[in-house]
């Protein structure tokens, strides 16, 4: 199966027209022209992963996260970024990443994200625009009701169990007060606790909280729980394997990334 073909599959689901005017998504290195039998998922194209994709034979490297972020002068062995292109060119391997397209387009990681926390009637936090067929808006994030109203702690405790996490932070732990409607950024949540209290979440679920963002917003009455911006968002490689599988009836082999938490907490 040809690389377009499959880029097609991908952007039915999540199109470029769906991601923020500062990201870059897409094709970022290889030949659009390359046939794809072999495809590793992972969320960052670090040194392992792209050693990984070396190692295995793949054609086609899908991630999350870009590997080009920001515009690049040159591309030599110099810095990690060019490295890890010069080692995707040189294997023939292509790398099409899915990165904020695939954060807000409906039933893609916000709406997962609200699915796995159980959450009522979800609503988009940043709207970004509207689905075509359904006029549904989609955007950044989701708020809506919990199940049932829990303390701040059992809350804190759920996030753990459903997204499968060695440790939350948390900040506004204290608070006695229950909890009944959440709002969930996976990823990074900087910027988007006004969001949240506008959307009438009396907790917000995020990732890459530092410390003064933490006690602002505590501050400010809204509590946050900070799972870690890579331990909310790495069930997108089981996501997009089953997607791949499901779509494609071509004889295509998928291999994922082990699962990596890039922070360890002793």
């Amino acid at each position: 199966m040809y690389l377009p073909d499959i880029i097609t599959c991908l952007e039915t689901l999540a199109p470029l027209s769906c991601a923020c005017a500062w990201d870059n998504p897409g094709l970022l290195a290889g030949r659009l022209s390359r046939e794809v039998s072999k495809i590793l998922i992972a969320l960052d194209a670090t040194d392992q992963v792209v050693d990984l994709a070396v190692k295995e034979g793949c054609d086609l490297l899908l991630t999350h996260h870009p590997l080009i972020f920001q515009p690049l002068k040159r591309i030599n062995d110099q810095d990690f970024i060019g490295r890890r292109l010069l080692s995707l060119i040189r294997a023939d391997i292509s790398c099409y990443s899915m990165h904020t397209n695939f954060d807000a387009a409906p039933g893609c990681m916000a709406d997962l994200a609200a699915e796995r926390l159980g959450l009522r009637n979800p609503v988009p936090l940043d709207v970004i625009g509207e689905w075509p067929d359904t006029k549904r808006p989609y955007g950044i994030g989701a708020c809506g009701s919990l199940e049932r109203p829990v303390s701040i702690k059992e809350l804190a405790l759920l996030v753990k169990e459903r997204f499968g996490l060695p440790f939350v932070n948390v900040y506004g732990a204290e608070g006695e007060k229950p909890v009944s409607r959440a709002a969930v950024c996976p990823g990074s949540g900087k910027g988007m606790g006004p969001l949240a209290l506008a959307a009438g979440a009396d907790v917000l679920i995020t990732g890459d909280i530092g410390h003064h963002e933490g006690i602002d917003s505590v501050a400010m009455g809204l509590p946050i729980i900070d799972g870690g911006h890579y331990g909310l968002e790495y069930g997108f490689m089981d996501f997009m394997e089953h997607y791949i599988k499901e779509k494609i009836t071509t004889n295509l082999t998928i291999i994922k990334a082990p699962v990596s938490y890039p922070v360890t907490a002793w």
